[in-house]
């Protein structure tokens, strides 16, 4: 996959992902509830569930870490994310 001028291509769990500009805030950045939804499809639904998001190659600072729920990060083309579950049970 390639990016054009309205998309930026990211990474999630090694699959590339094109992402349109338009998705992302004013500054760039894709949001965490955005980040699982590419991840997980459908997104599951279970209360037990958390979700964790690691990051790395972001654009902003810092250009790696851990991404909270609520949160979000700055892209650009390459931007990596790792999405897990654990069950709280």
């Amino acid at each position: 996959m390639v990016a054009d001028k309205d998309t930026v291509k990211i990474i999630v769990n090694g699959r590339e992902k094109m992402v349109s500009l338009k998705t992302l805030s004013s500054d760039g950045e894709i949001s965490f509830d955005q980040v699982v939804g590419l991840a997980y499809d459908p997104v599951p639904s279970n209360p037990n569930i958390i979700f964790h998001v690691l990051y790395s190659n972001g654009a902003g600072r810092p250009p790696s870490g851990r991404l909270a729920e609520g949160g979000s990060v700055k892209v650009h083309d390459g931007t990596v994310f790792n999405v897990s579950t654990t069950d709280k049970s």
